[in-house]
């Protein structure tokens, strides 16, 4: 609101203000601008004031101008027309009209600063360690009134619901709705249906919710099932780690809440994702997790069937899924597992619900909602959070809204909030996309499970986020073996004596006559006798099913025998093939193409109809193409993905006049899948876990994220690592996500050169990944499609090339893509040669370097020297390694690499060339190395200084003697 100073406020000013605000109403132009801002914020709410004073009868409401202190009757508009006011009706002087709508603005931008400021002098900390608050924006005197104007009538126009009253009932109704257990931030919002939604859906009931005898019974029950199973935990592991919801307990009825509201309002599944703290709890108490699964968990029995291999994880970091029964409505529930990285779920519950929405057809998006839990130092401290609501307005990554709801321990592990951010609240960043933002007591459950209920009506209007921020504390430590009074003495003595939010609940209930004292004490009886019984059972309890490989996923198989020995069929006709090819390359009539882009599509018309040079992108639009004719959805994310970082895709045409889109592979037959292609906001971590949530919830879809340079997924690392890696292996997920990462050294300098090959392939075992560096067009149209084609998901790690994306020997034929044709994990020498016992050296290597050291070859007519492309590094293909240095039985075995000695796929093969030479029981046991020497950075910035780098690896590979070539980790040759 525009500052206006308080000395304007006074009775003295009272003409001047009026006369501002009638001009104002005639003219907005005609007033300084500050005044016309702050009168611009009052006249939402009060567009009549002016008029009603200059019009009204004034004989049937003398208390609007004085009074007598009596409550107020009700005002009634003048009649149209001079007969309407009786000759003898008094008519207010200017003076009085003056001073009338003067108390009107005054008491409207005093309604208005409690919408805005209310909550900061709520009382929603149930440890009340901040003490009396007060705001000067929120007192009466701010804005000229007295002690003595409390009981005159003053006119609102049924703001509030009151068309006039005292100052003393507004403040009454304002405190009640804005200052209670509640406080409300939504005047921030700049969509004025939404904001006004709100304000009518908290204002008409002065933000509480009148429970019935049921209700109440039900919250309490909750809250008991809460304290009952924490305490359980408490003295039956006594000192074991479970991150407890002690303090917290009403989160588990506010989750109930948004699930029975929600199921009543049309949703029938609900994602979770949560940290750590009280995820035992939602187990336990809102998915119907066993109690026994649990206890057997804490006695350190494995959390899945026996027959299921994976190193599993810790028991608060797993997830699961139920179906719950509301009203008759059945919905069900998905918790998703999260490492201890507390923000990371986030965007991967996100893509879980977008997929969820499309497989269902949910364009409305009302069917499926995402539900986030934070804790409050990680949502204020984890960029992960704030890509997360950025994601949410974004058209490719949209999904109606999400509700996130803030376990507010007012501390973090052992940090006070005065030192983990910047902000007021933790809630903040939500502000970033106008999310309205309730807060409350935690130790008053109705009012939580009311905001509850209010944050899903909102998220099933609106469609968009919406937060709410429940203050409560952390009865422990951040684990139940920490000391916090070692750091937070004064909180913890507070704790100590703080009654539980049961108990504040239960005596509320039988001073009530709710609940008699018995009816509380059984209730609690009744839970521990539960708690006492699934702990016997414990002792014996097996799982006797693991939910993978269910629904969507039956059908689909974990890996069994060699890798090597699976020929999946990827192959295309050409028929189909050409089919595709003349779609994507035939613009539609009328459709004004850049003519740069034309050439491109002419280009690509001639490579389908001649058969030959198809390049790089072809054979991407190829693979992409004929997985939709085949009925398979493809979607592909990342920065700048529609045309592509380098130039090279143009998968969307912009039309040089309108600027209207056109989509090639949307138009390739009438019957196939959807393609989405989505340009999407500069995040790496947020945009890469919604693509891996993505394809948890659907398995048949070909999902593909983009970084638009390879070093770029540095960002991600926390995906990367916690999830894509390990996911199969801690949580029994699959995932078929394929990650497209440029490399290549063509002396970009250090951070457009490697995509860090040395990174995935160190996070390679179990057959988790599968890591590739393709150097045909052809291979990787097999590779794209093979990862579709398999009945089995793994993520798939693609090293995308930048130079060879227009190589003018990085090409395919159309066979290479036809009949017969797959993929091939090692390409052997395509050269002719001497014969194989005359060939005196054999260099593995890996992408593009093979045309660097192929174009020295044959420029200087060596014929005894084979390179062979290692097109899979992962899954080591070892047979076929061992196949082609067994062919030639004379060569010396070289692994040559642009990167440094310490990163690409150096240190990685090397233990596995040295085996196979080894088992070959050839004189040479170690493979030489042939490239740069190690390095602390990834490539040089110096243009010139790569090229030297680049000719003497060459050099090193081809033509050095082998005692000549330096070794890394060895001293240098004399």
């Amino acid at each position: 609101m525009a500052t206006i100073p308080e000395s304007f406020l006074t009775g003295a000013n009272a003409p001047y203000i009026a006369e501002l605000y009638s001009r104002y109403i005639a003219n907005p132009a005609s007033v300084d601008a500050s005044w016309a801002a702050f009168f611009r914020e009052l006249r939402d709410e009060a567009p009549s004031v002016l008029a009603e004073a200059r019009g009204a009868t004034w004989a049937s409401r003398p208390t609007l101008i004085g009074g007598n202190g009596s409550a107020p009757a009700r005002a009634t508009p003048a009649t149209a027309g001079p007969a309407a006011v009786p000759a003898a009706a008094a008519q207010p002087s200017n003076s009085e009209i003056r001073a009338a709508t003067l108390d009107s603005v005054r008491a409207l931008m005093l309604i208005r600063v409690y919408r805005v400021r209310g909550h900061l002098m709520a009382n929603f900390d149930p440890l009340e360690l901040e003490g009396g608050k007060y705001h000067p924006e929120l007192d009466p005197k701010t804005y000229g009134f007295t002690e003595a104007d409390l009981d005159r009538p003053i006119f609102i126009d049924n703001i509030l619901g009151l068309e006039t009253a005292t100052l003393r009932e507004i403040l009454a109704i304002l405190k009640e709705t804005y200052c209670g257990s509640i406080g409300v931030e939504f005047m921030h919002i700049q969509h004025p249906d939404e904001k006004a939604w709100i304000q009518q859906r908290i204002e008409s009931i002065h933000n509480q919710t009148q429970f019935t005898v049921n209700g109440k019974r039900a919250i309490f029950e909750r809250l008991v099932e809460a304290e009952e199973f924490e305490q359980f935990l408490h003295v039956k592991f006594t000192g074991t780690k479970r991150f407890g919801l002690d303090g917290g307990e009403a989160t588990v009825a506010a989750l109930e809440q948004i699930l029975k509201r929600g199921s009543q309002l049309g949703v029938r599944e609900v994602i979770v994702g949560m940290a750590h703290r009280g995820r035992l709890n939602v187990l336990a108490n809102v998915m119907k997790k066993p109690y026994a699964a649990i206890f057997s968990e804490f006695q350190g029995h494995a959390a899945h069937p026996d027959d299921v291999q994976g190193s599993g994880d810790v028991k608060y970091h797993l997830g699961t899924s139920a179906d719950r029964v509301f009203d008759g409505q059945e919905i069900h529930l998905s918790l998703s597992a999260n490492p201890s990285h507390l923000e990371a779920v986030d965007p991967v519950v996100l893509g879980k619900v977008r997929a969820k929405q499309t497989l269902l057809g949910d364009s409305q998006r009302s069917q499926v909602l995402g539900i986030l839990l934070h804790g409050d130092a990680a949502i204020a401290g984890q960029g992960l959070a704030a890509e997360t609501f950025g994601l949410s307005e974004l058209k490719g990554y949209r999904v109606g809204g999400t509700i996130h709801f803030i376990i507010n321990n007012q501390i973090g592990f052992t940090t006070s909030p005065g030192y983990s951010r910047s902000s007021p609240y933790p809630s903040d960043v939500a502000k970033t996309v106008q999310a309205p933002i309730f807060h409350v007591n935690g130790d008053d459950p109705e009012a939580v499970v009311h905001v509850a209920r209010i944050a899903t009506e909102f998220r099933q209007e609106f469609k968009r986020d919406v937060v709410v921020d429940m203050f409560c504390y952390r009865r422990f430590g951040h684990n139940e073996a920490d000391e916090p009074s070692f750091t937070q003495p004064i909180m913890y003595k507070a704790i100590a004596k703080h009654p539980t939010a049961r108990q504040i609940y239960g005596e509320r209930l039988v001073s009530e006559g709710v609940l008699t004292k018995d009816e509380v004490d059984g209730i609690g009886s009744s839970v521990r006798a539960r708690l006492d019984q699934a702990f016997q059972s414990a002792q014996t309890y097996k799982q006797n099913r693991a939910d993978w490989l269910q629904g969507k996923w039956s059908g689909l198989k974990t890996l069994i025998g060699e890798e090597e020995l699976r020929e999946e069929e990827t192959w295309v006709s050409l028929a189909m093939l050409r089919e595709v090819g003349r779609a994507i390359s035939e613009p539609p009539a009328n459709f004004n193409v850049n003519r740069k882009i034309r050439r491109v599509l002419a280009a690509r018309r001639d490579m389908i109809e001649r058969g030959e040079g198809l390049d790089w992108a072809m054979g991407e639009a190829l693979a992409f193409g004929s997985l939709l004719a085949e009925g398979v959805p493809v979607r592909l994310s990342g920065q700048d993905s529609g045309r592509g970082t380098f130039s090279h895709r143009h998968a969307v045409l912009v039309d040089q006049e309108t600027e209207d889109r056109y989509i090639p592979l949307n138009n390739v037959s009438d019957s196939q899948a959807a393609f989405e292609v989505i340009d999407s906001p500069l995040s790496e971590a947020g945009v890469l876990g919604f693509e891996y949530g993505y394809t948890l919830s659907e398995p048949d879809v070909l999902v593909l994220w983009e970084a638009q340079f390879g070093d770029f997924a540095n960002g991600a690392q926390v995906i990367i690592d916690q999830f894509i890696a390990s996911g199969e292996s801690k949580w029994l997920r699959l995932s078929g996500l394929v990650m497209l990462l440029p490399h290549g050294y063509e002396g970009q300098g250090p951070e457009h050169s490697s995509a860090r090959p040395e990174r995935y392939l160190q996070l390679c075992a179990e057959d988790n990944l599968q890591v590739v560096n393709c150097t045909t067009p052809a291979n990787y149209f097999h590779v794209l499609r093979r990862q579709i084609r398999r009945n089995f998901r793994k993520p798939l790690i693609v090293f995308s090339p930048k130079s060879l994306l227009r190589h003018r020997l990085a090409i395919s034929p159309l066979s290479d893509f036809g009949p017969q044709s797959r993929f091939q994990r090692v390409i052997t020498e395509t050269d002719p040669l001497a014969g194989d016992a005359e060939v005196r050296r054999v260099v593995f290597c890996s992408g593009k370097v093979y045309y660097d050291l192929v174009k020295e070859r044959r420029d200087r007519g060596i014929n005894d020297v084979a390179i062979l492309r290692v097109e899979q590094l992962y899954p080591w293909p070892r047979l076929r390694v061992m196949a082609e240095i067994s062919r030639y039985s004379n060569a010396e075995v070289v692994w040559c690499q642009e990167e440094p000695a310490n990163m690409g796929g150096w240190m990685f093969v090397l233990p596995r060339l040295t085996n196979i030479l080894d088992e070959l029981k050839r004189d040479q046991r170690v493979p030489i190395y042939a490239g740069r020497k190690a390095s602390a950075s990834p490539a040089t910035g110096l243009l010139k200084t790569h090229e030297a780098e680049q000719r003497q690896l060459v050099e090193h590979a081809l033509a050095t003697a082998i005692d000549a070539i330096p070794q890394p980790f060895r001293r240098p040759v004399s």
